[in-house]
């Protein structure tokens, strides 16, 4: 049996991929899977391979890091969504969320854009939930883009 440490991305048959938040005894780990935490042994899981891109596509889960408005120096942390089917865009908003909440951001961006809406739907449908976001709302500035606030 392997074991793994804080921020291992593993993957738990049969329910998916996740990170681990800490190790317990007995060989138990507390995994951090889709917005939800679960305790899981070590032989139930695997190590997972960081989500492969597209051609001319950042993987799955990728943020962009970029200044935030105004004069301060603090750092936003960005989810960019376009060309992504629902699914695959709903995968990437997971993982998203659970590197978020790891680094202890308070608000992070999901870039979905404003043609069609079936993605800004379900992203508002996934955020809606998980029960570690406090709040989300479109960005007044841009439609395009939700705001969410962990």
């Amino acid at each position: 049996m392997r074991s793994f440490g804080p921020g291992d991305r593993v993957h738990v048959a049969g329910l998916g991929t996740g990170i681990v938040r800490e190790a317990r005894n007995a060989g138990r780990y507390l995994v951090e899977m889709k917005g939800r935490a679960m305790v899981a042994h070590g032989s139930q899981l695997e190590p997972a391979e960081p989500a492969r891109a597209r051609r001319g596509q950042r993987p799955a889960g990728d943020v962009s890091s970029a200044v935030s408005a105004g004069a301060s120096s603090d750092v936003a942390r960005s989810l960019d969504l376009h060309g992504q089917t629902v699914i695959e865009a709903i995968d990437a908003l997971d993982s998203f969320l659970n590197d978020a909440l790891l680094d202890g951001l308070a608000d992070v961006r999901v870039i979905h854009g404003r043609s069609g809406g079936a993605l800004k739907a379900a992203v508002h449908r996934r955020l809606a939930e998980v029960a570690s976001v406090r709040g989300f709302r479109l960005d007044p500035a841009n439609p395009g883009v939700t705001i969410v606030s962990l």
